[in-house]
Order: structure tokens, then sequence, then C-alpha cells
């Protein structure tokens, strides 16, 4: 039986919710960033994004194996993995019994392609690598990956549960359409279409200065990036929320799929195979797919309360019957280890 467990991750954002619920489920959990034992340069961080993520993979393995020199662990749970070399995982194998690594980013795709480079090289040394979209289960195999589970990404039971919210909190954070997230590609443009089809979007996050829509979208921004309670406040307050995907990333879903109804929000996103198969269309969800869409859908549903109430609620129901949850996603990691162990 599994008790205790090395995780390297970082110990914030939705990696520290995985290590939080780890704690939960029973475990004694060992929590260290491979990023800590990086050099502390700025040129080490242009380096693992641009240039050698191998050379600081190198240092990292050198510093962490000496603090946890002499530990036995009966799993290592990588929680990403750029800065987790194949050599390390080998020195590990020694103090552990099963090597495991979650990864919701892309890291056989283009947009991380340098970044990710130590951790493809790493992959045939893991005995289970869990992935989140579907072209990354053939493209772990042609890295020589042993064992492969896919699945949706995941919310948090207690990071993602409703807060009670007082009518002062709830004027603090009301929203008609509400996105959080950081500035990339097309969304300031999205943006800038709704505004124009009558919808007045409010935006929390980051690097949206750098869009080259700011001058237009200076008025709808409120601030940077909002986590803990204030992404829950922020959620619970909007009417509608809008949920954008990484294109780059190959997304057809992402943790805001399974957050945002959690928490009993409205979710308005792309339509796209997966969202369609997490919540039925036009009753637990609405999507689009450009827009002039989206635009039409938030003003239909601005207009009708108890239409939005019916949707956010029957949305809500789906998201904790389905249960994408990081507890849940630890139990059937652990079921498939346990699978494995016993037809060996």
């Amino acid at each position: 039986m599994m008790k205790t467990v090395l995780f390297l991750g970082s110990p914030g954002g939705t990696s520290g919710h995985r290590a939080a619920a780890f704690k939960r489920l029973g475990f004694a959990v060992t929590v260290l960033d491979p990023a800590a034992f990086a050099p502390r340069s700025r040129w080490a961080g242009i380096a693992e994004w641009k240039l050698a993520p191998e050379a600081v993979a190198w240092v990292v393995k050198r510093r962490l194996l000496e603090a946890v020199a002499g530990q036995r662990f009966d799993l290592v749970f990588v929680d990403s993995g750029s800065l987790v070399s194949r050599g390390l995982l080998q020195a590990l194998r020694r103090q552990a019994c099963h090597l495991v690594n979650y990864n919701h980013d892309d890291p056989f795709g283009p947009r991380d392609w340098v970044r990710f480079r130590a951790y493809r090289a790493a992959v045939s040394a893991y005995d289970l690598v869990v992935v989140v979209r579907q072209p990354n289960v053939a493209e772990a195999k042609s890295c020589g990956a042993r064992d492969v589970l896919l699945t949706y990404r995941t919310a948090d039971v207690i990071a993602h549960q409703p807060l009670p919210l007082p009518e002062a909190l709830r004027a603090r954070w009301a929203s008609d359409v509400l996105f959080v997230g950081t500035w990339m590609g097309a969304r300031g443009q999205f943006l800038l279409e709704l505004m124009a089809h009558g919808v007045q979007p409010a935006i929390y996050g980051n690097s949206w200065q750098k869009a080259p829509e700011w001058p237009q979208l200076r008025g709808c921004w409120r601030g940077p990036g909002v986590d803990g309670d204030d992404y829950c406040h922020a959620i619970q307050s909007a009417k509608i929320c809008l949920g954008f995907l990484s294109k780059d990333n190959r997304d057809l879903h992402t943790t805001r799929s399974l957050e945002v109804p959690r928490l009993g929000g409205l979710f308005c996103a792309e339509r796209t195979a997966e969202h369609q198969a997490l919540y039925a269309e036009g009753i637990e969800a609405v999507y689009w797919r450009d827009a002039a869409e989206c635009a039409a859908q938030c003003l239909r549903l601005l207009a009708d309360e108890p239409l939005r109430q019916r949707i956010a609620a029957a949305g809500q129901r789906r998201a904790l019957q389905d249960s994408h949850t990081n507890d849940a996603l630890i139990l059937k990691i652990i079921d498939r280890l346990n699978e494995k162990t016993a037809s060996a």
C-alpha cells in the first residue's frame, strides 16, 4: 500500500492543489519545487524556456538529489516536469517504487517545444504518463512511454467550492460577462468584437497591456490575474463566464472548463467535442463558434435571468456528479499503478 509521496512540482497554483489532494487522501507528502533548485538567474529562465533546458535540469538534478539523499518513497509524482531530467528519474528509481508524470500543458506541441525538451527525453523513464489531450497519447508513446493515461483536467474540491458571498462582496466583484486569464493571441480582438456587438466584458489577467487592442480594452481591465478566494468571488459574482482555449496548445478544454461550473458560474465557451462531452449544450453550458455567436449568446442570457440560473445550476450539478477533481485523479492513478503491479 502506497503511503509516502515525493511531489515534484510548484507548491502554488493548480500543482499546489494536487499536492494538497495527496495530503487529504492520507499520504505523507514531501513537496519539492524543481524550479527552486535551478540557478537563480535571469539567464537560467531564458535557458529553460528558449535555449537549453537540459543544462538547467542538470543543475536541478544534482541539487534535488542532495535534498532527498537517504530517503525512500512509494511514489514520485512529477507535476509538469520541464526541469526533471531522465538522469534525475533514473537516480530516483533507486529510492522509489513508482514514477508518475502528470502534465496538463502540451509538452509535445509547437508552442513550448524547447521548454519541454528535457521532459520528452525523460518520458520513457516513468511508469505512467498522464496527459489531457488525445494527440498526446500517441506522442508520449512515440517517446517511449511505458503506459499513458488520458484524462480531463481537474478542479479542486476545496479551492473550487462556492464561498459565502455577502451582498457587499458580490457587488465588489459583480460583472455581466467575465474573463479571467492571461492575454494571448487573438483574445483581444475577440473581446473587441464582443464590444462591437454590445457586450461589455470584464477582464482580470496578466499581460493585457501587451495586447494591440489595449487602448480600447483598458476600460474593461479590472486588474491582474486573481486566484484563491478572489478567483471564486469573481466567478460566483459574474452572470456569464467566458472560456477561451489556447490554440497553440491544441486545447479542446481547459481548467476553467471544470472550475467555473463547479463554482456555480455559467460557462460560455468555444464549441468543441470535449466541451460538448462535459456539458450538454444549451442545458448545462452554452457554446459558440466565433465572436458574433458568443455575443448573441451573451445578449440572450443577459436578458433572461431565469434561463441563466437554470443553466448555471445544471452545469454545477453535472460538474459535481462527474467529479473531475484532483482527488479523483489521484485515486485513478493509484488504481492504474496497482493494476500494473498486480499483473506484473
